[in-house]
């Protein structure tokens, strides 16, 4: 959405209607005004930091493809269009270039348009997660701070960037020397409305798909996240049972979400949790709360600590940060009450949570059984 709004040659007529069209001074300043490059990190994962190297390559290829009007640019000279022809090709044998690809894909750009460039980066925590998993961490720490760092902090062809995430990664791991961040999670109140539907765009979707008997399921179903003083649906559940029903007013609601998201770390953590733990989310699925405190930024290294009440408070926070908890108030001590926020996500703890424990803690069902009783 964002490139669409701000990228030069965009179709205007993509927003005629909505509620950002309304304010002609923003839109006259900057609806289609900007060069805008836009990567998502989501693939690059990979069994060895090679493959993953490889696959970040090809998604910076891809993006220099679709720029590969600039071989036409009269403003670039025979050199900058020598190295665009090498990031389309894939030509990332040395790091260095690689390191240095976002940079100068801006740098092109500005130099054709005359005007500063808006940077997208879409789920950029996947290759530190899949890296953590697979035994190449640091590697992989160490080329996304040097793309980042390039990108974004000497890049003086950047308007401003856009970043987004499931995990808020800790800025000495791969944002040290980044400054003027505007960070926004799910413990902000600040745009709460923006990580999913409201109630009202919800009642509105299923009023123009003229299925409105189904708002009490839906509600059930993916509402519950409570983020500051808002109440917000899973979006990506909405969109999806909305096109069941559109087909089919009596289809089943099912668990959209369940199959998109990654679980291998929660997995990890939980497997290896306390009894403590595993009583405290019996309690969950029972629908009390839990009372915790959350760390706004994660380190993966920390993941492994020694101190098992370190290792248990990143367990929570990040099954709150991936949508498998909401947050119910926060206590006189400061502490969060956490919760399950619908019926969704309660199977999914039903179903698949306790299966985790049973596969690693004890071996066996038999013995997990006897274990809890």
């Amino acid at each position: 959405m964002l490139k669409c709004f701000f990228e030069i040659g965009t179709d205007a007529a993509l927003f005629d209607g909505l509620n950002i069209s309304k304010d002609i001074k923003l839109c006259e300043q900057h609806l289609g005004k900007y060069p805008v490059l836009s990567i998502s990190l989501k693939d690059v994962q990979g069994a060895d930091y090679k493959n993953a190297y490889d696959l970040l390559g090809i998604t910076v290829s891809e993006e220099a493809e679709r720029l590969d009007y600039l071989l036409e640019s009269e403003r670039l000279t025979q050199m900058d269009k020598e190295k665009l022809v090498r990031m389309i090709r894939g030509d990332f044998e040395q790091p260095a270039f690689l390191q240095n690809s976002l940079k100068l894909l801006s740098r092109l750009l500005q130099k054709h348009y005359g005007t500063k460039v808006i940077l997208l980066i879409d789920e950029y925590d996947v290759p530190l997660d899949k890296a953590y998993q697979k035994g190449y961490y640091q590697e992989m720490v160490e080329m996304i701070r040097l793309l980042f760092s390039r990108g974004l902090k000497t890049n003086q062809s950047l308007e401003f960037a856009v970043i987004t995430g499931c995990l808020r990664i800790a800025k000495e791991s791969i944002f040290t020397g980044l400054n003027n961040f505007k960070v926004r999670t799910l413990l902000d109140t600040d745009y709460a409305e923006y990580f999913g539907f409201t109630d009202q765009e919800v009642r509105e979707m299923l009023e123009y798909y003229e299925i409105e008997g189904t708002y009490d399921l839906m509600k059930e179903w993916y509402d519950g996240y409570h983020l500051g003083a808002v109440e917000v649906y899973c979006p990506w559940d909405v969109i999806n049972q909305c096109d069941k029903l559109r087909v089919a007013s009596d289809a089943p609601m099912e668990a959209h979400w369940e199959n998109s998201s990654s679980n291998a770390i929660i997995q990890k953590m939980l497997e290896t949790s306390t009894k403590t733990t595993r009583d405290q989310i019996e309690a969950l699925i029972s629908g009390e709360c839990v009372e915790k405190a959350l760390i706004p930024e994660l380190t993966y290294t920390d993941l492994d600590d020694e101190d098992e009440d370190i290792r248990q408070t990143y367990l929570w926070s990040v099954l709150f940060s991936t949508g498998y908890l909401t947050r119910a108030g926060v206590s006189e001590n400061g502490l969060h009450r956490l919760m399950i926020p619908n019926r969704e996500v309660q199977g999914i703890y039903e179903k698949k949570i306790r299966s985790w424990f049973k596969v690693k803690v004890t071996g066996s069902t038999e013995r997990w059984k006897s274990d809890e009783s």
